[in-house]
């Protein structure tokens, strides 16, 4: 297993942390690898890192959970970040072999901020 960090740069951002993820992986792994975000308001996905469809992607995450009225925000004012995290997910799950990912020709690995900005935690668990 192995961890790095992301320093996000906005309250909801996409970062491609493909490259990241291939250089966590042992040389001979094969199998399965999963990606694994430590944090409740961030997420993972497997999609295109074109620079404009990451600026469409952040305004989709946006819209996905209104600000302010939930009951979470009485807490600690971040509700919405919460919930659009909870409909993200935390991980994914990407094929191996030879110790490169076996992604799809224009499938990235992308860290979706939801509450930031902030240093986000990721572990890579290669099996």
């Amino acid at each position: 297993m192995a961890t790095f960090s992301v320093d996000t740069d906005g309250h909801t951002a996409v970062h491609d942390v493909t490259d990241r993820v291939r250089d966590a992986l042992p040389a001979d792994a094969a199998g399965t690898c999963t990606v694994f975000c430590e944090h409740t308001t961030a997420g993972l996905v497997v999609n295109e890192a074109e620079r404009r469809l990451l600026g469409d992607a952040e305004a989709f995450v946006e819209g996905l959970a209104p600000e302010g009225g939930w009951a979470h925000d009485d807490l600690d004012g971040n509700a919405a970040s919460h919930l659009r995290a909870l409909l993200l997910g935390t991980s994914v799950t990407v094929p191996v072999a030879d110790g490169d990912l076996a992604l799809g020709r224009w499938q990235s690995v992308l860290l979706v901020e939801c509450d930031g900005p902030r240093t986000r935690t990721v572990r890579v668990i290669a099996e």
